[in-house]
């Protein structure tokens, strides 16, 4: 009789015990595993690129940029397989993601943590592996470029189509991430030109790249007064996604950098394809510094007004958005460098040296952080979930 009156309660809710199995052990790590994780990619990356680059460099610097490099692999091939598994397993959980306010515009990391990658292979890899390596990343830059322009158009046509409505004081600056992945993709086509072989082809890779960076930096500095605005009326975001001050440092940095190299390029790429008059190079890579020094002071006053930020606010939550520290104050950091090999002064360099090892060691911190999170299992943590009804359940039983 006790067995049959137990009989309810146990058919009462017949789907705890999947909902149980799908949020535990690997299963709620894949389930939970958002596109943010690729911010890992950017940041790792970034530091490799900048010890790489350093102004005042060793050969155990370079070494070590390999090991960083090398290690970027290893973490994007992870990030990129756990991925992939979660929209395999949990089909059904990609619209509500690809939907959600948030969680979306973290899909501009994928592009801009593989151009990282892209962009030491041509450093480290091509000159040791010749031609067939230039070519071979080359066409991973052409898909790179083509993903950034479907995240940086489509993300933002999907946020204005949607149904749901947004307030200005809920923006952060994270509506600037599926933007700069094409001014990061117009970056690494301007290093991915500087090696190809084949002038025509980096032509082409030139142009295509000025189009990148019309597509994004504009739309970027138009989101910036958006969060300017934003920030006036509403004041500072949550200490939750109080670090996300840093980002509009990412498209002014590497707009900056990028307009710098695609003009140094262009000087020498231009007259051997007989490209408009014979001093058109010359002028695009005057152009082009004038705005990449432009760019970077713009970029200075948010650096300073992200640091005052942090240090009048002192305490606030670890979470993946502390990778915002790295990668935007990284590419600002390439800016500055560039500045100063293009200068003959030294204030550039020796600053972008700071600025370099200031990097590295925000990248140590956050690492820290990371892993003691991943031990601790408290930063995979998906809130486009609670979008998902019963259907999510049903489709997880099936896996």
């Amino acid at each position: 009789m006790e067995a049959v009156n137990n009989l309810p309660a146990q058919c009462e809710h017949p789907e705890a015990a999947s909902i149980s199995k799908h949020d535990r052990g690997w299963r709620r790590v894949i389930r939970n595993f958002t596109p943010a994780w690729f911010s890992v990619n950017m940041g790792t990356g970034i530091v490799s690129i900048l010890l790489n680059t350093l102004p005042y460099n060793g050969r155990w610097l370079y070494y070590l940029s390999i090991i960083v490099f090398v290690l970027n692999v290893v973490y994007f091939t992870i990030i990129l397989a756990i991925t992939l598994l979660r929209y395999i397993l949990y089909p059904e959980i990609f619209r509500v993601m690809i939907t959600h306010p948030v969680q979306s515009l973290f899909l501009g990391t994928f592009p801009m943590g593989l151009a990282t990658i892209i962009n030491m292979f041509c450093f480290v890899c091509v000159p040791a592996w010749g031609d067939g390596a230039a070519y071979f990343i080359w066409a991973i830059w052409i898909f790179d470029a083509v993903v950034s322009v479907l995240v940086a158009i489509g993300i933002p046509f999907l946020l204005t189509t949607s149904q749901k409505t947004f307030d200005l004081s809920s923006m952060t600056a994270a509506w600037l991430l599926p933007i700069v992945s094409c001014v990061v993709a117009a970056a690494s086509g301007a290093i991915v030109a500087d090696i190809l072989p084949n002038v025509h082809l980096a032509l082409a890779t030139i142009l295509a790249s000025y189009i990148l960076w019309g597509i994004g930096v504009p739309l970027a500095l138009m989101v910036i007064c958006i969060y300017l605005q934003r920030l006036m009326f509403y004041k500072l975001p949550p200490k939750a996604m109080l670090v996300s001050v840093f980002l509009p440092l990412g498209p002014l940095g590497q707009g900056g950098f990028g307009i710098q190299k695609l003009g140094k390029v262009a000087q020498t790429v231009f007259p051997k394809t007989n490209t408009l008059s014979a001093t058109t190079g010359d002028v695009f890579y005057s152009v082009g510094f004038l705005i990449g020094i432009l760019l970077w002071a713009f970029g200075l006053v948010w650096l300073t007004f992200a640091v005052t930020t942090l240090i009048t606010t002192r305490e606030f939550p670890f979470n993946m958005g502390w990778w915002a520290l790295t990668f935007p104050l990284g590419v600002f950091t390439t800016c500055t460098c560039t500045m100063g090999n293009e200068l003959p002064s030294r204030f550039f360099s020796v600053l972008g040296t700071i600025f370099s090892v200031s990097v590295v060691l925000l990248w140590l911190l956050v690492s820290f952080h990371t892993f003691r999170g991943i031990a601790r299992g408290d930063l995979f943590v998906a809130p486009c979930l609670k979008d998902l009804g019963n259907a999510k359940v049903r489709s997880g039983e099936k896996v």
